[in-house]
């Protein structure tokens, strides 16, 4: 067991000096100033990263690992060579507990999330969550499973509808963006759901034009309170 530790810390390790060769200081510093504050950062891009796990040992032991530390290009491979199979359910919430940052959630989706046997089950519970990173990973994982060809049930595209409701309008911007793509992914399905999804676009545009044309009411009565006091005046 001790061999066994030693072995991955030395494997970890010498993935780490590998990322010295292939550090983009530039991209680097952009994302430190878009509030990526990571302990370390390599600022490798995505694609890169992608090549570079293809050569990493796929396993869940380094995965889990690399999780753990506090660097950028460690926890995006950690999705990426984290065998799916021996991925479990609670794992998946501890994951999601621990994110911190977008690019996490959208990489762990696509490498990861998407492939497991429970995916929609949670993709369906997360959703219905208040965290903000939950919510997240849910709508990435929705719209990953539709595109996937994955059809809901009646029931179930119900209960959907009325979360997009809720998400659609939500204080998190990266959660509306994600429901609002997942939604397009929904409408992709078939004509049932297209007419679906334009029902409930439809429904909240005129909300937004309403509150819009309340608000330049509401910023237009102070201007007129004080026209009417001046004119008293004269």
């Amino acid at each position: 067991m001790v061999e066994k530790s030693q072995q991955l810390a030395e494997q970890l390790r010498a993935i780490k000096r590998s990322l010295h060769g292939v550090m983009n200081g530039t991209v680097s510093q952009s994302m430190r100033n878009k509030g990526l504050t990571y302990k370390v950062n390599f600022g490798v891009e995505l694609h890169r990263l992608r090549e570079m796990a293809e050569e990493l040992p796929h396993s869940a032991e380094l995965a889990a690992l690399m999780w753990k530390e506090n660097i950028r290009e460690c926890r995006l491979w950690a999705a990426m060579i984290f065998p799916p199979e021996e991925f479990g359910a609670d794992l998946a919430d501890l994951w999601v507990e621990q994110m911190n940052f977008q690019e996490e959630a959208e990489c762990t989706v696509m490498h990861l999330f998407q492939h497991l046997p429970f995916a929609s089950q949670k993709a369906f519970e997360w959703i219905a969550r208040e965290e903000e990173f939950f919510q997240l990973c849910g709508w990435l994982l929705l719209g990953r499973l539709f595109m996937k060809g994955m059809y809901p049930s009646d029931r179930d595209a119900e209960e959907l509808l009325d979360q997009w409701a809720v998400a659609l309008r939500s204080e998190f911007p990266a959660v509306a963006q994600a429901a609002q793509k997942a939604l397009l992914k929904y409408m992709d399905l078939g004509e049932k759901e297209a007419e679906q999804g334009d029902r409930l676009l439809d429904a909240l545009e005129k909300e937004w034009e309403t509150q819009a044309a309340q608000g330049a009411a509401a910023e237009a009565a102070p201007a007129e309170i004080v026209a009417a006091e001046k004119e008293e005046e004269v």
